[in-house]
């Protein structure tokens, strides 16, 4: 059984440290966990690792976050991964810091990179794993605060937090969405 996790960010050192990233972070801690070295490839960086028997594919897009769906429609075509076996990794302003919540489908919620995902797929009902990154902006600086780097506090909070979104990543492959919903969410 194969499975597919995306880690949502974009690429080049400007973006390295920034909130809109933290997916690239979370899907570096699951290539760590899995021993799995990330390699350049088609679309981005891909580490290609076992769990519990099972084959996971790791992957942070280098398309930019908003054409993040082109990446994720030629690695299921590709590796032959069905839909329900793909997970996306993204922040989200509408949770508070660090907060995990993972759904089995959904709108976009104003996400660039979700948005896009939905119209190249065609359809939203697939999982995804949102971490909270606050919305603790002024009107009008929103993209400011998204693309800005973590505060003192967040940082450090942070390896707990991406360690956290790693296991309920890999529970997902190992557990189902059900049980990784109801062992995670809210934690």
């Amino acid at each position: 059984m194969k499975y597919l996790i995306v880690g949502l960010g974009n690429k080049g050192p400007e973006y390295e440290n920034t909130r809109h990233n933290i997916g690239f972070k979370v899907a570096d801690k699951i290539a760590e966990n899995l021993e799995a070295p990330f390699k350049s490839t088609n679309f981005g960086w891909m580490a290609d690792g076992k769990y519990k028997g099972r084959r996971v594919l790791v992957l942070k897009p280098d398309t930019y976050m908003n054409l993040s769906g082109n990446a994720v429609k030629y690695w299921m075509h590709k590796e032959n991964i069905p839909l329900e076996n793909v997970l996306i990794v993204t922040d989200d302003l509408a949770l508070p810091f660090g907060t995990l919540r993972m759904k089995g489908k959904g709108s976009d919620a104003g996400h660039n990179g979700l948005k896009n995902i939905n119209e190249v797929l065609q359809t939203q009902n697939y999982a995804r794993l949102r971490f909270g990154i606050s919305a603790d902006f002024s009107e009008g600086r929103q993209v400011d605060y998204v693309l800005g780097t973590w505060d003192e506090e967040e940082n450090a909070a942070l390896p707990e937090r991406i360690e956290k979104f790693s296991k309920a990543s890999l529970s997902f492959v190992f557990a189902g969405i059900s049980n990784t919903m109801s062992a995670f969410n809210g934690k």
